[in-house]
């Protein structure tokens, strides 16, 4: 008899999602302070975005 809950899954995205995620844990369980929007988003790889120029109305 076929196990409906027997099932294989592989989700490239969410294994990039949980490796993100243990990494961001594995670094906050480290650190002495808070930590700051730069280094999580180090953490994360997010690369910071330039500021839009200021539009004059």
């Amino acid at each position: 008899m076929h196990d409906q809950f027997d099932v294989t899954l592989e989700d490239v995205d969410l294994l990039g999602e949980v490796e993100l995620t243990t990494n961001l844990i594995i670094a906050a369980s480290e650190a002495d302070e808070h930590l700051s929007s730069e280094e999580i988003d180090e953490i994360l790889g997010v690369e910071p975005q330039p500021p839009e120029p200021r539009r004059e109305a």
